[in-house]
């Protein structure tokens, strides 16, 4: 999706439709499959239900398949108790996210938004409402320029176009939590990386939901989770490395973060599924940290595929309670 569109739009398509009923109807499904007996039937379903789903929105066409992503989180964050307002950050759309109560205000979370660096924040929305719910803090989510019309360093400059919108609103850095998912995590990681360099104050914490952390795709889970895995497989990958970085050094750790010096970062907490091939992208982030004397700590969730935490089952709601506590913790 490019910047400031695709908001509040209509279906335009028959497909378009099909896929809004299917996930509505599959995702019925999944909750009846989720209150089954046995644990290992009850993954096992859910794991062939987010292989259908996910198929409603591959296209090899990227619109088509920007479109067919934001559709479906539409349909997943329609909630009464959040709203959404657009917010112009120098050019950039952006979005706040809260809930329909009183919250803190004191924090702020920025989110930024997986998709391989080639799709749009709506698909997010899945996730930024149930942070917003679960933290009772807003939460701003921003539309980067997206690969493969604007790759590499498209993606990190507008993060810290976004950046600086909130130190501009009178945020300072200890005041924000950067979240980020997939690509997002990535994304996270490298802005940080890139405030240090900058010899600027670092956010509070960082929370890294699945983070595609090895552009070089070298990670052992990449060969041992490739047949489980029901979201990602090493060919869009492959895709999504070429629109971003094809031609580039991808151990630079902007585009790699794995490879970066993270001496002095903030506390950071990793979520992962067990069953996804960038399980090895958060276990080897994870020993670099220690090994950098970050505080960190990495939950590795039984049964569980990439971006769990955007699906309607439990382990995403335990997840998201988790990433609460987390954030709670260091904003004390």
């Amino acid at each position: 999706m490019t910047q400031g569109t695709g908001k509040g739009r209509e279906m335009e398509t028959g497909r378009e439709i099909e896929i809004q009923a299917g996930v509505e109807a599959e995702i019925e499904t999944g909750k009846d499959i989720e209150e089954a007996d046995s644990t290992d039937r009850r993954i096992q379903g859910l794991m062939n239900l987010i292989r259908r789903v996910h198929g409603m929105v591959e296209n090899a066409d990227i619109e088509k398949h920007r479109q067919s992503q934001d559709h479906i989180g539409t349909i997943l964050s329609n909630t009464k108790t959040v709203e959404y307002r657009e917010v112009d950050i120098d050019g950039m759309y952006g979005e706040w996210v809260g809930v329909n109560r009183a919250h803190m205000k004191k924090y702020v979370l920025l989110h930024c938004h997986g998709g391989g660096y080639s799709t749009g924040s709506l698909y997010a929305r899945t996730l930024t409402s149930k942070l917003a719910e679960s933290t009772s803090m807003d939460v701003l989510c921003f539309d980067y320029r997206l690969a493969p019309e604007h790759p590499y360093p498209a993606a990190l400059e507008d993060a810290l176009r976004a950046w600086d919108y909130l130190m501009l609103l009178g945020y300072g850095a200890r005041d924000v939590v950067v979240t980020g998912d997939s690509a997002g995590g990535n994304l996270a990681l490298a802005l940080v990386l890139k405030l240090r360099e900058q010899k600027r104050l670092l956010p509070r914490g960082l929370v890294l939901m699945s983070p595609w952390t090895d552009l070089t795709s070298t990670g052992k889970s990449f060969q041992t989770k490739a047949e489980v895995d029901p979201v990602l497989n090493c060919a869009y990958i492959d895709r999504m490395v070429q629109a971003y970085a094809g031609g580039l050094d991808l151990t630079d750790p902007m585009i790699s973060p794995l490879f970066g010096n993270f001496e002095g970062f903030p506390p950071t907490y990793i979520q992962v599924g067990e069953n996804e091939i960038l399980l090895s992208d958060a276990l080897r982030l994870h020993r670099v940290f220690v090994e950098k004397n970050v505080p960190v700590k990495i939950d590795i969730y039984p049964g569980m595929w990439h971006v769990f935490q955007m699906s309607p089952v439990r382990a995403a709601r335990a997840a998201m309670d988790k990433n609460a506590e987390f954030i709670f913790d260091v904003c004390r």
